[in-house]
């Protein structure tokens, strides 16, 4: 069995509660995935950054805060804000729940162990090795205060990693997001191959998840080997230009999309975001038009990347529910294959993706203009003629590719020869 060979959907804590998430809007989230989404393939509950450190209650980091952390330098979830997590039972009740109700259960983790575990000098779990041994003090993130990079040339990096997807295992978990590692070639390379060696030996599938980006696009034979999806964007915001920007990444990466490893673009800027942020203009809420986060979704999915919504999923309205149960779009994901454009320049852009059955394909235009334009998708394209095509949004038979959009927008059409 291929781990990953779909590209991953699900949600993730960030966008909405930074560093500051709680056990409760984790279950929360969970509750409204299995309730609404889980029908359409939505699956991965995935809690982001810092879930170790107490006092969190922002976006930002604390330098030098106190961790929580077992006797062998491992990190555990603050048990007052994962009140389940106490008395050492670590994520295991809470990734129990996700799975109890039919979804799967992730951690966000930064790479290297922490800086407190390395001056302490603990001992690493089933090794004679101790945390100081596998710290590199020279490899240090530039956002982050937490952790050391580890001397990943080191047995003693390796027992480490080995130590920490143990844990991991035990609790029950099926994802992991590794972050401070994507875009660090070259220094990070062997950190890399050790982490996945660490995550494949520990007895359960996990998928492995690589960020930031922008990932080296020369380094993608090794992502492809050692990584189930990778960033090819820094952190992704609700900005026009931003998601203007991804057509040229998305171009860049898409053949390097396939069955166990996939270009990641980032989170979905939809709903309810930046909800710890307390001096956020009023509504907190995406800042994408509706004709832009169509053509989020649309990109994404005919570009095979990962969906990880990231939005508050409680607070959804009926149209962002709309968007992510959108479920002739969301089969581009699992039906499709070798997603890529046929043209794009400044003002549009079209792609094209083959259907796996060999019985038709997909095709999606995008007005990438500030005003209203016509856009069109010729068989001379495709390739050849068909007999039958439906726009996704709007659900309407089609009897030729074309559309006027407003600005921002995108068209999508499931055709049949």
């Amino acid at each position: 069995m291929i781990l990953a060979q779909y590209p991953p959907m699900g949600w993730n804590s960030w966008d909405c509660y930074g560093a500051a998430v709680t056990e409760k809007t984790v279950r929360e989230n969970a509750d409204y995935m299995a309730k609404y989404l889980k029908a359409y393939g939505w699956e991965y509950v995935v809690v982001d950054i810092q879930w170790y450190q107490p006092t969190a209650q922002t976006h930002d980091y604390e330098p030098f805060s106190e961790l929580t952390m077992d006797g062998f330098g491992r990190l555990l979830p603050a048990p007052n804000r994962f009140p389940s997590a106490a008395d050492g039972r670590g994520f295991k009740p809470l990734a129990d729940y996700v799975h109890g109700l039919g979804l799967k259960f992730g951690i966000h983790i930064m790479r290297g162990l922490p800086r407190m575990a390395a001056h302490r000098r603990l001992p690493i779990e089933g090794s004679a090795y101790g945390c100081h041994e596998a710290a590199n003090p020279n490899s240090i993130c530039a956002w982050n205060p937490d952790m050391y990079g580890t001397r990943a040339d080191r047995p003693a990096a390796r027992a480490y990693y080995d130590s920490v997807f143990r844990l991991y295992a035990a609790w029950g978990v099926d994802f992991v997001k590794c972050d401070d590692i994507a875009r660090e070639y070259p220094h990070c390379r062997r950190e890399i191959e050790i982490i996945s060696e660490a995550a494949r030996g520990c007895g359960r599938d996990i998928v492995l998840s690589l960020s930031p980006g922008p990932a080296p696009l020369e380094e993608a034979e090794h992502l492809k080997t050692y990584a189930n999806m990778w960033r090819i964007t820094d952190d992704f915001w609700d900005e026009w230009r931003l998601l203007k920007a991804m057509f040229e990444r998305a171009e860049k990466w898409c053949v390097h999309a396939g069955p166990g490893h996939w270009p990641d673009a980032d989170m979905l800027l939809l709903g309810a975001l930046r909800q710890c942020y307390d001096d956020h203009p009023a509504g907190q809420w995406t800042r994408f038009t509706p004709a832009e986060q169509r053509t989020m979704m649309s990109l994404w999915c005919v570009a095979r990347s990962p969906l990880m919504m990231g939005g508050d999923l409680t607070k959804n309205d009926d149209f962002t529910l709309s968007l992510l149960t959108n479920g002739p779009l969301l089969e581009i994901e699992k039906e499709s294959f070798c997603g890529h454009p046929l043209r794009t320049s400044e003002a549009e852009s079209a792609w094209l993706a083959p259907r796996m059955d060999g019985r038709g394909c997909y095709a999606a235009a995008f007005n990438l203009s500030d005003e209203a334009r016509a856009v069109s998708i010729s068989p001379d394209e495709i390739g050849r003629g068909f007999t039958k095509a439906t726009e996704l949004w709007s659900g309407e038979a089609a009897s030729t590719l074309s559309a006027t959009l407003p600005p921002h927008d995108a068209a999508v059409w499931k055709i049949e020869y």
